[in-house]
């Protein structure tokens, strides 16, 4: 055998041994970080009694939904599940707004379009802490302190959901959005039937922040409501921990139902945001 095959075959084993090793340590990082996570949603099916057990059991003894039925029982949850439900919702809908006003900035000629444009993303430089103030004043100007509403529209549109709106929709051809019109479709049905089912990726994107946003919804319902009827679950966890510090079954509990529907949600998503990531890399 020559030296230049030896050297390839030695060059292959290199990297093959160099494979496994980042093979092995990705592994045992992907187990460090969803160990958590694991213990969290077992431990929400043992009782308090088997939370205290020293050494701790990692999987359920005897497995019990009594902490589940405790939160909606005991602790409103399913008042404050209504709540966010309803916030979720109403992000959806502003995504679409979203999504309207991204692609009126990316396909629209209008005088001053772009110095509007400009000012939206300024936006984003100042910090939500700064416009809570204002935004409660208005509010309770208009009487929409401690409701729903109040609670709702301040969140509804976002001008990094524009944003991101806005770029992909620029790359749309104008050929194709010019043949619809021509055959007679109007603005609306050309934005619902071409131009939403070309933006799938980034509708994806969009509505698993929206999602997460809507659904881990706490600081603005907390200072906007007085009322406990209209807190959500992110609130909820937080009055758990506080009437519950000591029962640490029950808190799991808690951020085990916090927790697994945006993991669904991702799941479900998921091959969109890569598709997404896929045509990013073309561009």
């Amino acid at each position: 055998m020559s030296a230049h095959a030896k050297s390839g075959s030695g060059a292959a084993k290199n990297d093959l041994a160099l494979k496994w090793a980042l093979g092995v340590l990705l592994t045992i990082g992907g187990i460090l970080v969803i160990l958590p996570f694991i213990w969290m949603i077992l431990s929400a099916f043992k009782s308090e009694s088997e939370m205290q057990n020293i050494p701790p059991t990692f999987l359920p003894v005897d497995a019990t939904f009594d902490n589940f039925k405790h939160l909606f029982t005991e602790m409103n949850f399913g008042v404050y599940l209504k709540n966010t439900l309803i916030i979720v919702v109403f992000s959806f809908v502003g995504l679409f707004l979203n999504a309207m006003a991204g692609f009126g900035f990316a396909k629209y000629k209008f005088k001053g379009g772009s110095a509007l444009f400009y000012l939206v993303l300024a936006t984003m430089m100042i910090p939500g802490q700064v416009t809570m103030i204002p935004i409660y004043l208005i509010l309770n100007e208009m009487h929409l302190t401690n409701t729903m509403t109040g609670i709702i529209l301040p969140g509804l549109v976002g001008a990094f959901g524009i944003f991101l709106f806005r770029q992909f929709m620029q790359t749309i051809p104008d050929e194709l959005l010019e043949a619809t019109r021509l055959d007679g479709a109007s603005e609306f049905r050309t934005f619902m039937q071409i131009v939403l089912p070309i933006s799938k990726p980034i509708l994806a994107v969009q509505g698993i922040l929206a999602f997460i946003a809507g659904w881990n919804s706490f600081i603005w319902p907390l200072i906007i409501a007085n009322d406990e009827k209209l807190y959500t679950l992110s609130v909820g966890l937080t009055l758990l921990k506080g009437q519950y510090g000591g029962n640490f079954a029950l808190q799991m509990a808690g951020s085990t139902f916090m927790v697994i529907p945006i993991i669904v949600i991702f799941i479900i998503f998921q091959r969109h945001i890569i598709e997404n990531f896929s045509i990013s890399g073309m561009k």
